[in-house]
């Protein structure tokens, strides 16, 4: 994403104009929409200076870093688009392993016809998002394919941030005994594109959930890192394929109880009429929790604390299992196996 400065040529028509083959092509056009668009929205002190990568300092410690790729379909949906959801879901990824995000980078694949104030309201989604969260993006790439080929844009990411020292996170750090806690309802953003794919109408309006966590997370590991396990944002296959990950990377069982888990009663009445099951709806703004048992009460006082966290809740707990089940009791007392998503139940949610 280089060429910070403006080329000498026609601005572009940014209410009309549509993404052609030159957009891609390594020349002016593609610098005038480099500039117009990316730089203009995503500015900062790496991007000015017009080079093919970013260099910056780093603190002398561990680094986490992640890569991403959003194919959301539509691209502007409810409570966000595919452009704030590249940059929050990408900073997610780094603050689950306790990391503070530093930089981003984001590359876009754009289908030649695609509309240039399209694009451009992505862009300045992205930049906002970053902004707000103080992660700036300080590289990236373009490129341009036959129409018909990407579906309007695609956007890849990459993150890199800076673990605190002596702190580990991971999924096979879960020990029977855990509590497994959540930061607030799920389902929500599943339900919000869903809504906005089908074109259904609800008497409360569902609104994606997407958010950048890592102020949250920062919290979090500042008041229980000696007990904190692991942390994870549950998006694609939602809370149910993120317990059976932790369950088989840990060689443990979760017993979770329905009644616990919070859930917004409009997205409960979507996910009936759409015949979803919203333990396998994608989050964007949620993660989940495993602590030791001596330090639940703190952290889920702190979370409740964080605007992000208010509605966190105790779910279950880590047990002893050989065969790694996710078992959960009913609201009727009885219970059933939370097994891994067969099949996709909601493609493209990100």
């Amino acid at each position: 994403m280089s060429g910070a400065k403006r080329p000498i040529g026609r601005k572009l028509d940014l209410k009309n104009g549509r993404i052609d083959l030159t957009h891609g092509s390594g020349g002016r056009a593609m610098a005038q929409l480099i500039a117009d668009i990316f730089h203009a929205a995503f500015d900062n002190e790496w991007l000015r200076r017009a080079d093919d990568q970013a260099v910056f300092d780093v603190p002398s410690r561990r680094l986490a870093m992640t890569t991403d790729g959003y194919v959301i379909s539509p691209l502007f949906f409810p409570g966000g688009d595919i452009g704030s959801l590249a940059v929050h879901g990408t900073i997610n990824d780094i603050a689950m392993s306790g990391a503070r995000p530093l930089k981003l980078t984001a590359s876009f694949i754009l289908e030649e016809g695609f509309a240039l104030a399209d694009l451009k309201r992505i862009a300045d989604s992205m930049g906002e998002a970053s902004r707000r969260a103080g992660v700036p993006i300080v590289a990236g790439d373009t490129k341009v394919v036959e129409r018909g080929k990407a579906d309007g844009v695609f956007i890849s990411t990459a993150g890199i941030g800076v673990v605190p020292e002596g702190l580990t996170l991971s999924a096979n750090r879960a020990r029977p005994g855990d509590v497994v806690i959540v930061s607030g309802s799920v389902g929500d953003h599943g339900v919000a594109v869903m809504s906005c794919r089908e074109n259904l109408q609800f008497d409360t309006d569902l609104l994606s959930d997407s958010a950048a966590l890592h102020e949250l997370t920062a919290l979090m590991v500042a008041t229980a890192a000696p007990s904190l396990r692991l942390m994870r944002d549950p998006t694609r296959g939602g809370l149910a394929a993120t317990l059976n990950e932790i369950a088989h990377q840990s060689d443990v069982g979760v017993r979770i109880a329905e009644g616990a888990i919070p859930i917004k009663p409009s997205v409960a009445a979507a996910c009936e009429l759409l015949g979803l099951d919203p333990l396998y709806v994608a989050n964007e703004g949620k993660l989940v929790a495993v602590v030791a048992p001596e330090g639940a009460q703190i952290l889920l006082a702190a979370m409740r604390d964080h605007p992000l966290g208010a509605e966190a809740a105790i779910i279950g707990e880590i047990v002893a299992d050989q065969n790694r089940f996710v078992q959960m009791t009913t609201s009727f007392g009885g219970g059933r196996i939370v097994d891994w998503l067969s099949g996709e139940q909601l493609p493209r949610i990100c």
